[in-house]
C-alpha cells in the first residue's frame, strides 16, 4: 500500500476526535458530569454552541455561530452565553483529568475562530477585562505552556498578548511600555533559559517599570528560584492564570499577596504554597 492509498483510507474528519468523545457509543459524555451540566446553557442557540465547543467540533461551532449571527442574535451573547460556557466546561474537565492537552487546543481553536466571526459583526474586538502579556524566555523554542496560558486567559475574558517564543528581554520591556499589562507570564522549559526571568525583572527595574505580577512557569522552573526576585510568582498550572489575573484586577492583589495566598486564590490546595 502506498502512502497515497493510506491517506485516502483515513477519515480526516475523525483524526482530531478522541475515541471516547465520539457520540456513538461514547465512553464519556462530557455534558453529563454534574459540575459541567450545571454550568451549561439550556437556551438555544447557546446550548448547541457550548456543546460544539465541548465536543471540540470547530466546523459545527462555526456553522452554529454564523447561523445565529444571520438570525440577529447578539454577538456578545453568543460569546458570553455560548462560547465562554463551552470553554469553561472544557477547562473544568481538564482540571479533573478527563480532558487532556489536545482537547484544550482543539476546543480553544473552535472558540477563538468563532469569536473572530462575532467580532466581524461587532466591528471591533469584544470587550475584555484587561491585558496580560505572555512570552517564552529568550533562547527557548518550547511554547506549548505559553499557548495553554493564552487559551485560558482568553477564555477567562482577558486580552492576552502573545509575544511568541525565544523573546529577547528588550521586546518584553517594550511590550510593558506599550500595553501596561495588569499581569505578565513567562515560560521556560530549560534550566538554561529560565535565567531570562531575572534579566527581565532587572531590565524593568532599571527603566522604572513595574508589573503587578509576573507569573513564571515551565518544566525546569523552580519555586525557590522564582521567589528569589521581586515581582514574580511561581505558576503551578496554566489554568490558574486567569484566577491570578482576577485577583489582581478585582482585589488589587500584589505579587507578594499572590505568593502568600496562592492556594486560596486558585481555589485548591497547592502543596508548593502550603505554610
Amino acid at each position: 500500500m502506498t502512502y497515497k492509498d493510506l491517506e485516502n483510507k483515513i477519515n480526516q474528519n475523525k483524526i482530531a476526535i478522541r475515541y471516547n468523545i465520539v457520540v456513538e457509543g461514547a465512553a464519556i459524555k462530557p455534558e453529563e458530569y454534574p459540575e459541567v451540566k450545571e454550568g451549561l446553557p439550556t437556551e438555544e442557540p447557546f446550548k448547541s454552541i457550548a456543546l460544539g465547543v465541548l465536543y471540540e467540533d470547530k466546523a459545527k461551532v462555526l456553522s452554529d455561530v454564523k447561523e445565529s449571527l444571520e438570525n440577529e442574535i447578539s454577538p456578545l451573547d453568543i460569546i458570553n452565553k455560548g462560547l465562554m460556557k463551552g470553554i469553561d466546561a472544557v477547562s473544568l474537565l481538564y482540571t479533573k483529568g478527563v480532558y487532556f492537552l489536545p482537547d484544550l487546543m482543539l476546543a480553544g481553536d473552535a472558540m477563538m475562530e468563532s469569536v473572530k466571526e462575532c467580532e466581524k459583526v461587532l466591528g471591533h474586538k469584544s470587550e475584555t477585562k484587561g491585558t496580560v502579556v505572555c512570552f517564552v524566555a529568550e533562547g527557548d523554542p518550547h511554547d506549548i505552556g505559553k499557548n495553554l496560558i493564552l487559551m485560558f486567559l482568553r477564555a477567562g475574558g482577558y486580552e492576552a498578548i502573545d509575544l511568541g517564543r525565544d523573546v529577547p528581554t528588550e521586546k518584553v520591556v517594550e511590550a510593558v511600555k506599550k500595553y501596561h499589562p495588569l499581569f505578565m507570564t513567562g515560560t521556560a522549559l530549560m534550566t538554561t533559559t529560565m535565567t531570562a526571568f531575572p534579566k527581565v525583572v532587572d531590565a524593568l527595574e532599571k527603566q522604572g517599570l513595574e508589573v503587578p505580577a509576573i507569573g513564571c512557569a515551565g518544566g525546569a522552573v523552580r519555586k525557590d528560584y522564582v521567589e528569589s526576585m521581586p515581582m514574580t510568582v511561581y505558576g503551578v498550572e496554566a489554568y490558574h492564570t486567569p484566577k491570578l489575573a482576577d485577583a489582581i484586577l478585582k482585589n488589587h492583589k500584589t505579587w507578594e499577596d499572590l505568593r502568600k495566598e496562592y492556594s486560596d486564590i486558585v481555589g485548591e490546595f497547592v502543596p508548593e504554597y502550603s505554610n
